[in-house]
């Protein structure tokens, strides 16, 4: 029995599309740092390629999740930080690929005007919520 609970059209509120406008849960609370897209020896991946960063940015998310015991399938809330929503289509196709499309987080998308570096066109941070 899973032990998160996904509310996606609470009451007043417009349903979800892509996303869960409610989860709650109990247990251990996990954040992690936004990820760039940079490979395990700091390399960049994907110069200008959305597609490429957004996919080595969820990889980095689940090493992440992973080294604190957790799965996407934990993952209550994905913060993505774009610096052009064009590529958003890039990011969701990138987070279905990791998580499942039934069992979407909530979620916020921000565009911004620069991230630590110009060659970055995406940051992405999780919480998720794991069994004590």
């Amino acid at each position: 029995m899973n032990r998160l609970t996904r509310i996606s059209a609470p009451e007043g509120v417009a349903p979800a599309t892509a996303y869960t406008h409610v989860v709650m849960g109990s247990g251990r609370f996990i954040a992690v740092s936004g990820q760039l897209a940079l490979d395990e020896g700091g390399a960049l991946v994907g110069k200008d390629d959305a597609a490429a960063q957004a996919r080595q940015v969820f990889e980095n998310l689940r090493r992440c999740l992973a080294s604190a015991g957790a799965t996407f399938d934990d993952v209550v809330k994905l913060t993505y930080f774009v610096t052009d929503m064009a590529h958003m289509s890039a990011v969701r196709a990138a987070r279905d690929a990791f998580l499942d499309p039934e069992r979407l987080p909530a979620s916020s998308a921000v565009q911004v005007g620069s991230l630590i570096a110009p060659e970055f066109l995406m940051e992405i941070e999780a919480f998720a919520v794991v069994a004590e």
